[in-house]
C-alpha cells in the first residue's frame, strides 16, 4: 500500500494498522519530536489538563513516516518546534436531569455520501449526542478525537441507543471521546522575528508598539498535526474529524481551531509583513495538498467540510507570494501551484456554474454559491436541526432544501446575512427558513473569479500564450456578465442577482467593493471624479456617522453578517478598491454636505436601499430612559466629524485627494477598532498603555485577561467586538492580525494614537476620559464627536465576546 493509499484509509476511519499511519505526513517539527523516542500525550481528567504521560515511539516508525514523507514531497522546512501552550477542553454538561429521557427526534437525514464517517456526519450517533445538547458550541463535539476504535465506539452507542437519558450520553461521551483539538499542535516559531521591518513604516508610538504586540501573536495561533492526538500508544482504528496536514499553518483562533480557506488570504498577508515566509510557504503547500487530493480546497481542515469550499482565493494568495519568490528566488512553488491552480477553477466551473439570461437578452457564465446537502451541518447540527424543526417542522422536501441553503451560505464565508434571503414584495422573511444563496448570483465570488483568470493570464504571459488567451476570453466573458447583471449604472454600485425574480436584488452590501478590487472599473466610475466619489460615498457617510468601520450590511438583523458588525477582509477590500481608482480620479478635495445636510446627501439616490431615517442609530449616550442616539438626519447626524476630518480618522493631509482622504480615516478606524476592543478587554503595553482599572475592566469581564483580537467589530462602539451569529465572538484572530500588520505596513505614516471610549463612561452614559494612551480609554463628549454604545445589550454582548478564549 502506499503512503497516500494508507492515509486515506485511515481518514475513512478504515486504518487497521500501525498509529504513525494515522498523519499523511508530519511537520518536520514532528519528525524532530519522534526522533527523540517519545511523544508528550497531554492526559485529559475532569476536562483539565493533567499530567504528562511519555508515549514511546519507535525509531523504526519515525524512519519510515520520514522517508515516506520526502517521497510525498510532504517535508517543509518551517522553522517550529514544539510548543508548552495548553489546550483547554469542554466537559459534557447534560442540558436535563441525568435520569430523564432525551425528547423525542425528527427523522434521520440520508446518508451524506461525501461525509465517510458515522461518527462525525450525519447519522444516528451524531443527532442523539447533539439532541442531548452537552456542549454550548455544536462544533465542540464534531471536533473531539475517539479515545476508542471506531468499531468499539459504534458498538458502545448501540448500546444506549434505546430510551437514552442524558445521563448515559454524557458517560458515552467522556468514555469514548478525549478533548477537541487535540489532533493538533501548538508550535513555536523559531525564525520569529521580534523587529520585523514593517515596524520601520509606522511612526506614532502607541500604534507602533500595538503592531509589534499583534505581530507577536502568531505565536499563539501557529499549529502542526499531532501525531499521537490522531492514534496514541499504538491504538488502532481511531477516528477523527481532522483533515491531517502535512505542513504548519495557522489557525483563526477560538473555535476555529483548524485551517481555512478564505481567513488564510489575510493571514498571508500578515505573516508576508511579519516576514515568516515558510509559513506562508507551508500554508500554501496545504491548500496545494488538498487540491492534489480531493479536487477543491475545503471550507475548513475537517471532513465535515468536504462537500463546500469557500471564496476562491487561492489563486490571489499565491500570487500575493510574489514577496516570497522575490526574497527566497524559490520559484518550485509557482511551477506547482500553476496546473492546482487550473484545477480549482475547473471544479469551481464544473460545480459552480450557471447559464444566465439578462434583461438585454444576453447569456452570461457566471457562478454560486450551490452547495449539495441534504442534512444538518454537523459542525452546527442542533442548530440547523432546530431551525428545521421548531417550532413547527419543515417536512423532508423542505428540509433537505434549507439543509443546502445553510450549506451554501457557509461556503459563501457570509453566514449568515438578510442578502441571502429571499425577495418578498413587504421585505418580511422567516429567518433562516428565507435563505435563497442558491438563485443568488454574488458579487464578490463571481469578482474573485474575474480576477483569478486575469492572475494566471499573466503568469502564463508569452510561455503559454494560448492558455494566456484562454484566460483572457474567461475574464472579458465574465466582467461583462458581472456589468449587465450586477452593475447599476444610476446608482452606481453593484447588487447581487436574484435568478428567482430575474433582477438585481437591493440590499446594498461590502461586496459592492470586490469588483475594483479586483479590477473592474465600470465606464460610468472611469468618467469623472463626481461619480467616482459617489462609487464611494457610502464609505464617507460610515466615517461621519458612525463610531466604527464599515459594516457588512446597513441592515440591522441580527445576523453576523449584517449591521452592525464589520469585518477584518471588508475594510481590507475597501482600502484596496480605493487604491485601485486611477489618480486622475481622486485628486479633488471630499465632498461635505451643506449645512443643512448630511453626508447621507451625498450618497446617489436609491444606492442603500434605504431612506435615511431608516439607517441603524449611531448610540451616543444612555440615560434614565435608556440609549439615545445621534439624530437620524441633517448635520446632527454625522457625530464623528470633527476638525475637518472624522474622529479616530488621523490628521487631514494639506492638498490630500478625496480617495486618499478616506484611505486614511478607514486605515485609522480600523487600528483604533482592533486597538480599543483589544485595551478594553485588558491589553496594555509597558510603559505607553497602562492597564485599564479592574472597575473598567469588570465591565467587559477581563478583569484576568489580556486583550483580545476580535474576528469581527462593532461600527457603533469600537471598545466592542461585534456581535450576533451561531457561536461566540471568537478572540484570537487570524484575518484581524493579518489586516492590523497590512494596515501598519501601508498607512504607517498616517496613523494616528487611537482616541478609545472610556469604559465607565459607556456604563453610566455621561462623563469624560482620558487619552487611550494614559488608562482612561479617551473619552470625549458628542458634542466634540466621540460617539458610544451605552446599551446594556451590547455590553452584555462584549462580555460574551472575551469569554471566547484564544486556545
Amino acid at each position: 500500500m502506499t503512503f497516500d493509499q494508507n492515509m486515506l484509509r485511515c481518514f475513512h476511519g478504515q486504518q487497521k494498522g500501525l498509529a504513525m499511519s494515522c498523519i499523511r505526513c508530519p511537520s518536520v517539527s514532528s519528525l524532530i519530536l519522534l526522533s527523540r523516542r517519545s511523544l508528550y500525550l497531554r492526559s485529559i481528567k475532569s476536562g483539565r489538563a493533567s499530567k504528562r504521560t511519555i508515549v514511546p515511539v519507535s525509531a523504526m516508525l519515525t524512519a519510515l513516516a520520514a522517508l515516506a514523507c520526502i517521497a510525498h514531497g510532504g517535508l517543509v522546512q518551517a522553522q517550529t518546534s514544539v510548543s508548552s501552550v495548553s489546550v483547554h477542553t469542554a466537559v459534557p454538561s447534560p442540558s436535563a436531569a441525568a435520569g430523564d429521557s432525551l425528547p423525542s427526534q425528527a427523522a434521520l437525514p440520508s446518508t451524506q455520501t461525501w461525509c465517510p464517517s458515522e461518527i462525525f456526519c450525519a447519522g444516528p450517533l451524531l443527532q442523539t449526542v447533539n439532541i442531548a445538547h452537552l456542549f454550548p458550541d455544536d462544533k465542540t463535539f464534531a471536533d473531539k478525537p475517539t479515545s476508542k476504535t471506531a468499531q468499539e465506539v459504534l458498538a458502545d452507542f448501540k448500546n444506549i441507543s434505546t430510551s437514552t437519558t442524558y445521563g448515559q450520553v454524557v458517560e458515552f461521551v467522556n468514555n469514548d471521546f478525549k478533548g477537541e483539538g487535540l489532533e493538533l499542535e501548538a508550535l513555536v516559531l523559531n525564525n520569529f522575528k521580534e523587529e520585523p521591518s514593517f515596524l520601520n513604516n509606522v511612526s506614532q508610538p502607541i500604534v507602533k508598539a500595538f503592531s509589534k504586540v499583534v505581530h507577536g501573536y502568531w505565536n499563539k495561533l501557529i499549529r502542526g498535526t499531532n501525531a499521537s492526538g490522531i492514534c496514541p500508544g499504538g491504538s488502532k482504528g481511531c477516528e477523527s474529524s481532522l483533515i491531517p496536514l502535512n505542513h504548519t499553518f495557522v489557525v483563526p483562533g477560538g473555535r476555529f481551531r483548524e485551517q481555512y480557506y478564505w481567513d488564510s488570504f489575510w493571514i498571508l498577508e500578515g505573516l508576508i509583513e511579519s516576514e515568516l515566509f515558510d509559513i506562508a510557504n507551508a500554508t500554501l503547500q496545504n491548500f496545494m495538498d488538498e487540491l492534489d487530493r480531493f479536487g477543491f480546497i475545503p471550507n475548513g481542515g475537517r471532513i465535515y467540510y468536504l462537500n463546500r469550499s469557500q471564496p476562491p482565493l487561492f489563486i490571489q494568495a499565491r500570487h500575493m507570494l510574489s514577496r516570497y519568490v522575490t526574497t527566497s528566488s524559490d520559484q518550485s512553488i509557482l511551477r506547482r501551484a500553476l496546473p492546482l491552480a487550473e484545477k480549482e477553477l475547473k471544479w469551481w466551473d464544473d460545480n459552480r456554474s450557471i447559464q444566465v439570461t439578462s434583461a438585454s437578452n444576453a447569456t452570461h457564465k457566471v457562478y454560486r454559491y450551490s452547495v449539495s446537502n441534504t442534512a444538518p451541518r454537523p459542525e452546527s447540527y442542533l442548530t440547523d436541526y432546530k431551525t428545521a424543526n421548531e417550532p413547527n417542522n419543515l417536512n423532508e422536501t423542505q428540509r433537505s432544501a434549507l439543509y443546502a441553503e445553510l450549506a451554501s451560505g457557509a461556503e459563501s464565508g457570509w453566514d449568515y446575512t438578510v442578502r441571502w434571503f429571499a425577495h418578498t414584495d413587504d421585505g418580511s422573511n422567516d429567518g433562516l427558513r428565507s435563505l435563497n444563496v442558491r438563485n443568488t448570483i454574488p458579487i464578490d465570488l463571481n469578482s474573485i473569479l474575474y480576477k483569478n483568470h486575469v492572475l494566471l493570464a499573466n503568469l502564463y504571459g508569452s510561455d503559454n500564450s494560448s492558455a494566456a488567451s484562454r484566460h483572457r476570453t474567461a475574464a472579458a466573458a465574465l466582467r461583462a456578465g458581472i456589468i449587465d447583471l450586477l452593475w447599476d449604472p444610476s446608482k452606481l454600485a453593484f447588487y447581487d442577482y436574484n435568478l428567482a425574480t430575474k433582477a438585481r436584488n437591493n440590499i446594498f452590501t461590502a461586496a459592492n467593493f470586490y469588483p475594483l478590487w479586483s479590477g473592474i472599473v465600470p465606464d460610468e466610475i472611469l468618467s469623472g471624479q463626481e461619480k467616482a466619489f459617489g462609487y464611494f460615498s457610502s464609505l464617507n457617510l460610515v466615517l461621519n456617522r458612525y463610531n466604527g468601520t464599515f459594516p457588512a450590511t446597513f441592515i440591522d438583523s441580527g445576523l453576523q453578517w449584517d449591521a452592525p458588525n464589520t469585518w477584518p477582509p471588508h475594510q481590507y477590500i475597501v482600502l484596496q478598491a480605493l487604491r485601485a481608482l486611477p489618480t486622475n480620479l481622486t485628486s479633488d478635495r471630499l465632498p461635505v454636505p451643506t449645512d443643512a445636510q448630511s453626508s447621507f446627501n451625498l450618497v446617489p439616490e436609491g444606492q442603500l436601499g434605504l431612506s435615511e431615517a431608516q439607517l441603524p442609530g449611531q448610540p451616543i449616550h444612555a440615560d434614565a430612559n435608556g440609549v439615545v442616539n445621534a439624530t437620524a438626519s441633517g448635520p446632527g447626524a454625522d457625530v464623528s466629524r470633527v476638525n475637518g476630518t472624522v474622529l479616530n480618522g488621523g490628521t487631514a493631509v494639506e492638498g490630500e485627494g478625496w480617495a486618499k482622504a478616506l484611505e486614511r480615516q478607514l486605515a485609522n478606524r480600523y487600528m483604533a477598532s482592533a486597538f480599543c476592543s483589544w485595551h478594553a478587554t485588558g491589553g496594555s503595553i509597558e510603559g505607553l498603555v497602562p492597564r485599564l482599572s479592574d472597575d473598567q475592566l469588570s465591565i467587559t469581564n477581563s478583569i484576568s485577561n489580556t486583550g483580545n483580537m476580535f474576528e469581527k467589530f462593532s461600527n457603533l462602539d469600537i471598545d466592542s467586538a461585534g456581535r450576533g451569529g451561531e457561536y461566540t465572538v471568537q478572540a484570537g484572530f487570524g484575518w484581524t492580525n493579518g489586516v492590523v500588520l497590512w494596515i501598519a505596513s501601508v498607512y504607517g505614516g498616517v496613523l494616528a494614537e487611537p482616541q478609545c471610549p472610556n469604559l465607565l463612561d459607556v456604563a453610566t452614559g455621561g462623563g469624560a476620559g482620558a487619552g487611550a494612551g494614559g488608562g482612561g480609554g479617551g473619552g470625549k463628549n458628542a458634542a466634540t464627536g466621540l460617539v458610544w454604545n451605552g446599551s446594556p445589550t451590547v455590553l452584555a454582548l462584549a462580555v460574551l465576546g472575551v469569554l471566547a478564549q484564544l486556545l
